[in-house]
């Protein structure tokens, strides 16, 4: 009886040493983590090898020869010294591409995120039929951008257009939107407008987040729409609303396609100066003039404005976004 115990006690012993060798640092565990490690850098490869060369390196690239008169044809740089800057400084329509540009994404972001909200509150409270209006109202994100601007080229012609005429079924005379530099930015803004389902999404999956018991809640106590709206709405949906606000605004700052589709896709028809935006300019400077440090240079000018824009919505959007881990 007395061996029997002791013969127990020696192999509990011996479990408890064995289990505790397993879990002790640098054994089996150590090599299989080192295993996952390895596996996950592999998959990650791809793209950091594409980020170094495409991203990285192109812009190491363009900060060189932003200090030099670049030649395309023999792949030679002379060394210029900082007179790309301060020709930027001297082409008038350097700032007048940037007004245009920052005029551009004061008017076109808070419009925006107001039709993107709006859209995204009515799917929200739709009962039937929501999953079709979703994929309808995404449908426009999924057109590309050459169909889009053939189709709103027809809608905002200031003599045949769908728009003017239905403005002149009310008794509305409408403005030449592609010709008049009044509303050559709004033109613009319209277009961009048919393309916010994506900043859409998430602001519903941001709603769908708000917990229900705080408008009943709200509802008892005698708050109306409007001030669920701004109590509880606006505070839960604050992070999701500050990056769309950031994401957008880097985007407009950006804005190509919408501006070149409209007005500089037919190099015949001068386009007004007001449709002349930032990216539009450096995109002729590159490729048309192929005054590639210029261009270079211009682009890194935008991308320290973009950074110091970023700056400072990050510090002050901070103070009024509400994050539930902090309460």
């Amino acid at each position: 009886m007395t061996l029997t115990k002791d013969r127990a006690v020696a192999d509990a012993a011996g479990a408890d040493e064995r289990t505790s060798t397993e879990k002790r640092p640098g054994h089996k565990a150590k090599k299989y983590n080192r295993k996952e490690a390895i596996a996950g850098y592999l998959f990650v490869a791809p793209w950091v090898i594409g980020f170094l060369i495409f991203t990285l390196g192109a812009m190491i690239y363009s900060l060189v020869i932003s200090f030099s008169h670049y030649q395309l044809a023999t792949n030679t740089a002379r060394p210029a010294g900082f007179s790309n800057y301060e020709a930027l400084v001297q082409d008038p329509k350097v700032m007048m591409s940037l007004g245009n540009t920052l005029y551009f994404a004061i008017l076109a972001v808070p419009l925006q995120i107001i039709f993107a909200l709006l859209l995204a509150m009515l799917l929200n409270n739709a009962t039937k039929g929501s999953a079709f209006f979703r994929t309808v109202y995404y449908l426009p994100k999924m057109t590309p951008a050459v169909a889009t601007a053939a189709v709103f080229f027809l809608l905002l012609n200031g003599n045949q257009g769908a728009i003017n005429k239905g403005l002149a079924a009310i008794g509305i005379q409408g403005p030449q939107w592609l010709l008049d530099p009044d509303w050559v930015k709004p033109s613009i803004v319209i277009m961009t407008l048919w393309g916010v389902s994506g900043t859409m999404v998430i602001f519903l999956a941001a709603l769908k987040n708000v917990p229900r018991d705080l408008y009943e809640v709200a509802e008892l106590d005698g708050a109306g729409p409007v001030r669920r709206f701004f109590s509880i709405t606006l505070p839960m949906i604050s992070g999701p609303m500050f990056f769309n606000v950031l994401v957008l605004t880097i985007a407009a700052l950006q804005t190509f396609d919408e501006a070149y589709l409209l007005f500089y896709r037919d190099t015949v028809q001068a386009a007004p100066d007001a449709s002349l935006f930032y990216a539009v300019y450096l995109f002729q400077q590159a490729f048309r003039q192929f005054n590639f440090g210029f261009a270079s240079a211009m682009a890194w000018l935008i991308f320290v404005i973009i950074m110091i824009i970023s700056l400072i919505q990050v510090r002050v959007g901070n103070r009024f976004v509400y994050y539930e881990s902090e309460r």
